[in-house]
């Protein structure tokens, strides 16, 4: 079995909330970022916004989860390395991730612990904020890595919250190196600005020598190159990548293919839940790039299907949504 995509990421169960913005201020949240809890903090806040919020919806998710759940459904074949407990919700996942035809190295025997959680807080305005529990998804390792998938893949897919870790950010290098070893390209997400605020040398660890595609939005490339400005911000993300995308949200996005940067146009629709939208744009790029589309075609079809996936709640589409989608290529 060859694939397209081959993704290492943090394996997380997602259960959304639609909350207030007077939450935040009561529990001390940031809104906007991710920020990791310890699993005393996880079951304080599931009992308070369980009972003042009702859960909204529940799905296998992380980033890279997303992304390639988004490009199997649009036809990419896709394997998937994380580390989730043999616990309830481990089998959840792993069975969520199966239906999506998604390959993964968490078909047999599975570790004692803890799989991680995360606590997805919607405000009126669309925004998400996320309280992580990692749980056994910190513990993924090398061990986890199926060298065999990797080596048949043409791209792997690195998700960037792996840096808070040292162990699941040895891992992601190693897959970095194994990529290289047997001619696979690299494709790596910043996920977060947090990362790059707050973990900026471990990612300039993952990146090596660079990468051949760098998934960010344009507030973590400010901050990767430490500046306020756009054109410094793509010069320094040039830098590390030999093709990349930024997302711009309202703006559209910018794709280079390694010559030209193209001017992606935005979609307007009315956002109700921005998660999931920069996952979905990896997911549906990387599929088309798969599949013999230029940046530009790619591009289109990630920003049509990022606009479908905020104007719905939840992090990722259903299905039958994904072929109508390939219109916009």
């Amino acid at each position: 079995m060859s694939y397209h995509i081959y993704g290492i990421g943090n394996a997380l169960v997602d259960k959304e909330f639609e909350i207030d913005d007077a939450f935040f201020a009561k529990a001390g949240i940031e809104k906007g970022m991710m920020t990791l809890i310890d699993e005393q903090q996880l079951a304080s806040m599931l009992e308070t916004l369980s009972t003042d919020y009702g859960l909204k919806k529940r799905a296998c998710g992380g980033s890279a989860a997303n992304t390639i759940i988004g490009a199997s459904y649009f036809g990419a074949r896709t394997f998937y390395t994380c580390n989730v407990a043999n616990d309830e919700t481990g089998d959840f996942y792993v069975a969520d991730l199966k239906a999506a035809g998604v390959d993964t190295n968490m078909d047999g025997e599975r570790d004692d612990g803890v799989t991680g959680k995360c606590l997805v807080m919607v405000t009126p305005d669309a925004e998400r904020t996320m309280n992580t529990y990692l749980g056994i998804t910190s513990n993924l390792e090398e061990k986890h890595i199926h060298e065999e998938a990797l080596a048949a893949s043409e791209y792997v897919y690195i998700e960037g919250y792996l840096v808070t870790s040292d162990t699941s950010r040895s891992a992601a290098i190693k897959v970095r190196e194994l990529a290289r070893k047997h001619n696979v390209k690299v494709a790596m997400t910043f996920s977060d600005p947090a990362m790059v605020q707050f973990f900026k040398d471990g990612l300039l660890e993952m990146l090596g020598d660079g990468v051949d595609l760098l998934f960010c939005n344009e507030q973590e490339a400010r901050l990767l190159g430490d500046t306020d400005n756009l054109d410094d911000a793509i010069e320094a993300v040039k830098r590390y990548a030999k093709t990349f995308a930024i997302t711009r949200g309202s703006d559209g996005a910018l794709a280079y293919d390694g010559e030209t940067l193209h001017r992606i146009a935005p979609h307007s629709v009315k956002a109700v839940d921005t998660n999931g939208a920069g996952d979905m744009f990896a997911g549906a790029f990387l599929y088309a790039i798969t599949h013999g589309h230029d940046f530009a075609a790619a591009g289109r079809l990630a920003s049509a299907a990022s606009a479908q996936v905020v104007s719905q709640f939840g992090p990722r589409l259903d299905a039958e949504q994904h072929e109508p989608l390939k219109s916009a290529l």
